[in-house]
Formats: structure tokens, sequence, C-alpha cells
């Protein structure tokens, strides 16, 4: 019973730890996200729905996922595509959490 009550304790412990980790991102704001986003919308349309074939559509796809691809642009190193590298260059975390808030916000 011990061994249980502790089990139990420490699973929660670790719940808290990352939720907190998860609450430290930041808070995303969509409309900024459209303002920032502009410069993307030659590519991937306003509405995310790319019209230049081999260009990915955006509209819909998961937040996290899009702001991953867009740190992983940014940083270079896992994804290199060099319009890809050059438009994420200059973004801050806030900005990437708002544009990918802004097109997961998006009907596909």
């Amino acid at each position: 019973m011990k061994k249980l009550l502790t089990f139990g304790l420490v699973t929660c412990c670790l719940i808290g730890v990352d939720a907190r980790a998860q609450s430290g991102a930041p808070a995303a704001d969509i409309a900024a996200g459209q303002q920032r986003a502009a410069a993307c919308f030659a590519c991937h349309n306003a509405n995310g729905i790319a019209q230049i074939p081999g260009t990915p559509h955006l509209a819909g796809q998961e937040r996290g996922y899009l702001e991953k691809a867009l740190r992983a642009y940014r940083d270079g190193s896992t994804r290199q595509e060099p319009t890809m590298n050059a438009m994420a260059k200059p973004l801050s975390d806030q900005d990437i959490a708002n544009i990918a808030a802004y097109f997961s916000s998006l009907p596909r």
C-alpha cells in the first residue's frame, strides 16, 4: 500500500511539472499571427491553402507541429530549404507561436 501511495504521489508531481512546463509556452495572439504571417501569404495564401505545387497547405495544421517546423527552419539544423530558412530566421519565439496559432485556427 505504501508503494502504491508513493507511486501515485510521484506520478502527480510529474504531471504537475509537465503542466507547468507547457504553460511556460508563450500565449498566442491570432491577430498578431495574421499580421506577422503576411510574408507567408505569397506562397501559402492568407487562407492557408497554397496554390503553388509542392507548397504545403497550412490551414488547420496542429499548432505544435507548425511551431516545431518553424523553429527547425529558423535554426536551420534539421530543415534545409533556402526560402523557408531565410523567412524563418528573423522570427522570435512569440512570432512563431502567433503565426502557428493563426494558421492552425483556419479551416482546412
